[in-house]
């Protein structure tokens, strides 16, 4: 299993990956939190409010645009030692760019997830995320459409927040099999 440490350099530099253009008119930053434990890493997610306008109730990784400020989770930025980037993706039916940064952080937080926004603060493990993963036919804005998706318990991930752990995913395994991936 690949540990925080071997993980750094697997990933894209910040500052590199922050300059790539992504079609998108809106750019949002995510934050994947992440940390080990009993040997496995485990990523946080939230879980949207069902009454929002965008993205009601799907599962996303802590962020947002450029113009809201970030208190999504109660994680101070001091608490967060970012390791790196992954591939900035686009949303397809929301037009925005999403940049990616992989933080390491400790177990154990004590989150204080927003009101307004999260209805659920969820931890999973990064082996329980891999079990997870299938291919699925969706349904969104009345438009059916087969995607990746990871499932674990009653969760499910797919649009950005899971073409994202993909990219995390690809990068652990190729490591784990001794095969070397340039960022």
């Amino acid at each position: 299993m690949t540990n925080v440490d071997e993980l750094r350099r697997l990933l894209l530099d910040p500052a590199q990956a922050a300059a790539l253009d992504v079609h998108g008119r809106t750019d949002a930053a995510v934050l994947v939190p992440l940390y080990e434990h009993d040997g496995d890493l485990h990523l946080v997610f939230t879980r949207r409010r069902d009454d929002l306008r965008r993205h009601p109730g799907e599962i996303s990784f802590p962020g947002g645009r450029q113009d809201e400020p970030d208190e999504e989770i109660g994680l101070p930025v001091d608490a967060v030692e970012v390791l790196g980037a992954l591939q900035p993706t686009p949303t397809i039916a929301t037009n925005y760019a999403i940049y990616p940064f992989v933080g390491r952080i400790e177990p154990g937080h004590v989150w204080k997830p927003s009101a307004a926004e999260v209805a659920a603060v969820l931890e999973l493990s990064l082996s329980d995320l891999r079990a997870g993963y299938g291919r699925r036919r969706l349904l969104r804005r009345g438009v059916p459409f087969r995607t990746d998706v990871y499932v674990v318990g009653e969760n499910l991930i797919w649009g950005a927040t899971a073409r994202i752990l993909g990219d995390l995913l690809d990068r652990v395994d190729h490591a784990e099999r001794g095969v070397h991936r340039v960022a």
